[in-house]
């Protein structure tokens, strides 16, 4: 099975006297992009929970967000304590300021307990536990099961993309049949006509070097020849499907097949000189264009 990197998953847990909200989600990307929004008192944390997503996660551009609260607390896991040292440098400049208005014959308006508190260091925020890790073995140890529902959900929108990959793949082999039996066509068409024009050229011409004349017709029919183009692409729905049932983070492998196919599509389509194999070969590179945008969603 595959799996798509698109994915979400939201949570919630609790312990040792927190609690916390998880939010993970995912997009497609080149490669593995983590990024984490996760409180950074909790020591190790961030380092902890980015291990457990490399370990689940191979590819795309993964965000995960974080908010731990302390029970009996507002939002945040922090207590408040007024910073002593702070809070007198604060009022003795205050009162600097006050008795230097005063000299000066300026009036101020009274300073409030809020406006002090709005000085920074005055208020100072932090953690209350000393010793983090038990709280970080609990949040981690949670993460598992989002992990988990993060992972059912982008195997679901993989099964999902199976289908639809699977449905081109038999669109294209449908195509590749199309073309090998209108190049038939074409080839006998083609080698009479090539036969008719090499009997005009010799009854019109004097002296004129029939096997230099041969190879250089020998030479167009070679030229516009697409059967190993068809062979080739042939082989692309092969691998293509051999992929889809190995699994596993094969998004990029599929990526570089569309590359191929269409090398193939367009070379088809530069040696037509058929209006009917022509028609093919652009209704092959709609599909295949089609086919690489559901690829690049492959982990």
């Amino acid at each position: 099975m595959i799996t798509s990197m698109t994915g979400f998953a939201a949570g919630r847990g609790a312990g040792v006297a927190h609690s916390w909200t998880w939010e993970v989600r995912s997009v497609n990307g080149k490669g593995l992009d983590l990024r984490l929004r996760v409180p950074d008192w909790i020591d190790g944390l961030e380092a902890g929970l980015k291990a457990e997503m490399q370990r689940a996660i191979s590819r795309g551009n993964v965000s995960l967000g974080l908010k731990v609260m302390r029970d009996g607390l507002g939002q945040n896991n922090e207590s408040f304590r007024v910073n002593t040292p702070a809070l007198h440098a604060v009022l003795e400049a205050l009162s600097q300021i006050e008795a230097a208005a005063m000299a000066s014959g300026v009036t101020l308006a009274q300073a409030t307990s809020a406006d002090v508190l709005g000085v920074r260091g005055v208020l100072d925020t932090s953690a209350p536990e000393s010793d983090t890790g038990p709280l970080r073995s609990a949040i981690i140890a949670d993460f598992a099961g989002v992990l988990a529902d993060f992972a059912t959900m982008r195997s679901a929108e993989g099964e999902a993309l199976l289908g639809v990959i699977e449905a081109q793949l038999g669109q294209i082999d449908a195509l590749v049949r199309q073309a090998g039996a209108e190049a038939m066509v074409r080839r006998d068409s083609q080698s009479a006509q090539l036969k008719d024009a090499l009997a005009r050229v010799l009854a019109a011409a004097d002296g004129l070097d029939e096997t230099r004349l041969a190879q250089e017709l020998a030479l167009i029919a070679v030229k516009t020849d697409v059967q190993e183009e068809l062979d080739r692409l042939g082989a692309h729905v092969c691998a293509g499907r051999a992929l889809l049932i190995e699994g596993g983070p094969v998004g990029r492998k599929l990526d570089f097949l569309m590359q191929e196919f269409m090398r193939e599509a367009n070379t088809l389509c530069s040696k037509a000189q058929s209006l009917a194999l022509t028609r093919i070969g652009l209704d092959l590179k709609t599909v295949i264009d089609q086919m690489r945008e559901q690829v690049q969603n492959v982990e």
